[in-house]
């Protein structure tokens, strides 16, 4: 494998993320502390909290942690559940695992850089790009033109970071049949399941759809939980599991055995959690609506079908890079640029921004945000 390239997003995220006053451009949900977590556990599992042995775990991740995973799936047994440390360790694995030189990929763009650069590493690669003059639409017949006869794997995020885009159930669906009919592995991002602003477009689960699919989630975004580290793959293709798991003893072998109690509870309690998180956003995206109606000269605004993060366009003559570092510079507001999500594979728009919508109290940056484009820009 070649190596991989600066992570420009996290790169960015370090310069910035604990020093700026205002972190705007978040990509998970507010968080909870551990004892309002385990105050939605049940007695069972808070007593085990309370007494966990802290030695290794298995590597496919807790047995009562996958039972719960798979009963958030309608075809998906505990067998078809591997835990990682995180959605990240999951993508990296898969991606060894089922890519090889000789083979090729496709990915969608724009996209959470490993999503396309960890492939890269591995074999060609080509993106087939979102299309923002038509609300980010995915055009399947662009999907169905860049498949060869070595493609391996075709990867997708929905709802999708960063621009909130959802597309309907009956394109992903076509999307998944596709690749069946290609013999096609479909990667399927979906960390931000379940923050659907119209519940009715939330989307099947790849795993459910294909057997050869791989799902993945985390409970980092829409729980809004990130320092657990506890993500997953479901994939109802039990070799390819096998392989994945194997894999797994070259990066982290286990997980963190309290981590994956806590997964659990909040597993077991995210009707409750998800239920917050989407009245959060419910009450933030009128704030944003408001926000940006006042500076039509300077922004394009939509606000995202789904997920917690939204991509408005920048209309100002210094650029959305010059922007970005003055704004965080000068008013302490974090926003991340379209240099973070350019592509090596397909043109990406330039003059983005990644604003996040799922923190608990955006007005102090909003305001913030607000007199500096009055008094300083």
């Amino acid at each position: 494998m070649t190596r991989l390239p600066d992570f420009r997003l996290e790169t960015y995220l370090s310069r910035w993320e604990f020093t700026a006053r205002h972190h705007l451009t978040a990509s998970d949900l507010q968080t909870m502390t551990i004892g309002e977590l385990l105050a939605l556990a049940d007695e069972e599992d808070r007593e085990a909290f309370g007494q966990l042995p802290l030695g290794y775990t298995e590597t496919y991740g807790d047995p009562a942690l996958r039972e719960v995973i798979a009963g958030m799936y309608e075809r998906v047994d505990a067998a078809d559940v591997l835990c990682f440390a995180g959605a990240e360790e999951a993508l990296y694995v898969a991606m060894n695992v089922l890519l090889d030189a000789g083979d090729h990929a496709v990915v969608v763009t724009p996209n959470y850089q490993s999503a396309e650069t960890v492939p890269l590493a591995l074999c060609e690669v080509s993106g087939v790009a979102l299309d923002p003059d038509r609300d980010w639409a995915l055009d399947l017949d662009a999907v169905r033109a860049a498949i060869r006869p070595n493609t391996r794997v075709v990867s997708v995020n929905f709802p999708h970071n960063p621009t909130g885009k959802v597309v309907s159930a009956a394109e992903f669906t076509a999307l998944a049949r596709l690749c069946d009919e290609r013999g096609i592995h479909l990667f399927s991002d979906e960390v931000y399941r379940g923050l659907e602003r119209d519940p009715a477009r939330t989307l099947p689960q790849a795993a459910d759809l294909s057997q050869r699919a791989l799902s993945l989630n985390v409970t980092s975004k829409s729980l809004g939980l990130p320092g657990l580290r506890i993500g997953w793959i479901a994939c109802r293709d039990r070799q390819l599991l096998s392989r994945l798991e194997r894999a797994k003893h070259y990066t982290t072998i286990c997980n963190s055995a309290p981590s994956e109690v806590l997964a659990r509870i909040a597993l077991k309690a995210r009707s409750t959690i998800l239920d917050r998180n989407r009245a959060l956003i419910a009450r933030n995206l009128p704030l944003f609506d408001a926000f940006f109606a006042e500076f039509p000269d300077l922004f394009e605004w939509r606000a995202p079908d789904g997920g917690c993060t939204a991509y408005p366009r920048f209309l100002g003559p210094e650029g959305v890079e010059e922007f970005c570092t003055r704004l965080v510079e000068e008013a302490g507001v974090l926003l991340l640029p379209a240099s973070v999500y350019r592509s090596e594979l397909t043109p990406t728009p330039t003059d983005r921004f990644r604003i996040g919508t799922g923190r608990a109290d955006p007005e102090a940056a909003l305001t913030a945000f607000r007199q500096w484009l009055r008094t300083k820009r």
